[in-house]
């Protein structure tokens, strides 16, 4: 059984230490034929880097790496290039300023190469080097990993990222004459940013984020997941005494569901190899990363409904720093995924899977609350519970828990930005561990909770009365669409004071 290469991005550790390796060279070598130079968005942790490591070594001629894999024999091993591997993620830039560890970097590939620099600067040195590598070996292979950390990491801080803006757009700007040098180019990233020069001067960069072709360039299909897990998943059902069936529809659930061309669902590796390192479900993705930025964000703007999000191929394309749509940064970041595209090319985004979709949940739920994140989903648990016992007084205990650690001040000036928020997320929420839903139309909001005997229908009002919402309940017939179930099915009028901060009445009724 081979080792999980969880964490590990580069190619030739994979293949030389005995771990397990995804075979990606036909997606690959596709990529390498079809034309030259190309721009690839994938979320963080979803195999971007693997990818270009992987490229790298075959454009070096490492023939020993590629022994058993898909290429060994499609791929013409005599040809070697120079290969110049950028990844921004691992410069310093944090701790040396854009522009330095740029410079530093770039001393450190010319030391790589044997070249001496004449220029000064960082972008005459990129163009020499590229220039001089042309000259001595052969046409250069160029590979920039995740080019707009510089912009990622400072989505919070404006000015420092309209700085590295700034010295990006200076240091890729030399790619736009380089041609003559270059055989293939391959950059990644999460987002389209304008203004850095990458997408406005490279005409001749492909895009293919959403094409279709290389959809499964990175994750892993179910076919991937089961042949090469097989081991793994095997021994798992035997430990917890599953059918094999039913341990890969939960696997599913948990972290199916990526996709760049709505038809083709992928898992994110990164989650999977951890899952199989943990054997048990929880959020690994999710937790290694998420931007207290993004969060924040979804907040200010108020926009909590996530799901089932329509959009068009305007969103992908590039955006500038000043103005973060926010379906795209959902999107590009991963949060969002492509589950249908319609006859007239509009994309339905929606959450990928349950890790995702659960997470997600817990940190805005969190945000609005002023709590840790870690007193979300043990209170969302209760509820569960409460709904399962048919504890209705326990059900109302918790709803005004959610509102309790909100401050005063900021409750006040928000007060129905508030109430429908925590609302709609909890009931959101709580669908990951029962049957909840929560529908918006006509400026209203209802919520239904279904258990094994009871189906509650909710009603609530702001400033009030729980008469108004349990007669409209009844008035507008809520319960007809589920009386074919033999549950009972109770309407519950609850109304919230702004003044109070809490529910100020409820009715109940069976309807």
């Amino acid at each position: 059984m081979k080792k999980l290469p969880i964490g590990i991005q580069d190619f030739r550790k994979l293949r030389t230490e005995d771990f397990l390796y995804v075979d990606k060279t036909r997606e690959i070598l596709q990529l390498v034929q079809a034309g030259n130079y190309y721009f690839l968005s994938r979320p963080r942790r979803f195999g971007k880097s693997l990818t270009l490591a992987t490229i790298k070594e075959l454009f070096r001629g490492s023939r020993d790496l590629f022994d058993g894999l898909w290429v060994a024999d499609q791929w013409d091993w005599t040809e070697k290039y120079p290969v110049v591997h950028i990844s921004f993620s691992s410069i310093g830039y944090q701790q040396h300023g854009l522009e330095k560890a740029i410079d530093i970097m770039l001393e450190q590939q010319a030391e790589a190469f044997q070249i001496k620099f004449e220029w000064e600067g960082i972008s005459l040195r990129f163009k020499e080097l590229l220039e001089k590598l042309a000259a001595i070996n052969n046409k250069v292979v160029l590979l920039i990993d995740e080019y707009d950390k510089p912009l990622i990491d400072y989505l919070d801080d404006l000015e420092q990222a309209k700085e590295n803006q700034r010295i990006l757009k200076a240091f890729y700007s030399i790619i736009k004459d380089s041609d003559p040098y270059l055989r293939f180019l391959l950059v990644t990233g999460v987002s389209k940013f304008s203004k850095v020069s990458i997408f406005s001067d490279l005409n001749n960069l492909q895009d293919i984020t959403v094409h279709p072709a290389y959809n499964e360039l990175c994750g892993y299909t179910q076919q991937e997941l089961e042949d090469y897990f097989d081991d793994r998943i095997g021994q798992l059902c035997e430990q917890k005494g599953m059918a094999k069936g039913e341990l890969l529809d939960q696997i599913k659930e948990w972290y199916n569901g990526y996709s760049w061309s709505g038809d083709s669902f992928l898992y994110n590796p990164f989650s999977i190899l951890s899952y199989f390192s943990a054997t048990r479900f929880q959020n690994f993705w999710f937790s290694t990363g998420t931007p207290t930025f993004l969060i924040k964000l979804l907040q200010e703007r108020n926009h909590y409904h996530i799901e089932r999000v329509k959009a068009d191929l305007s969103l992908f394309e590039s955006y500038s720093l000043d103005n973060t749509e926010t379906r795209s940064l959902l999107f590009q970041t991963g949060y969002l995924t492509i589950k249908e595209i319609d006859e007239y090319g509009l994309f339905t985004l929606d959450f990928p899977n349950r890790e995702v979709r659960d997470s997600m949940y817990r940190h805005l739920i969190s945000a609005y609350r002023h709590t840790h994140t870690s007193a979300t989903t043990p209170l969302v648990v209760q509820l569960q519970n409460a709904f399962r016992q048919n504890d209705l007084e326990q059900v109302i205990s918790i709803i005004k828990t959610l509102f309790k650690n909100i401050p005063s001040q900021i409750f006040i000036a928000q007060a129905e930005a508030y109430y429908h928020s925590l609302i709609y997320l909890t009931f959101r929420y709580l669908g990951v561990y029962i049957e909840s839903e929560v529908n918006e139309s006509d400026a209203r909001l209802d919520a239904v909770v279904q258990t094994d005997t009871h189906i509650y229908i909710f009603e609530f009002k702001l400033d009030r009365t729980a008469k108004e919402a349990l007669d409209q309940i009844r008035d507008k017939g809520y319960a007809d669409k589920y009386r074919h179930k033999g549950k009972t099915i109770t309407g519950v009028g609850i109304n919230f004071s702004s003044k109070q901060k809490t529910v100020e009445e409820w009715l109940v009724e069976e309807v």
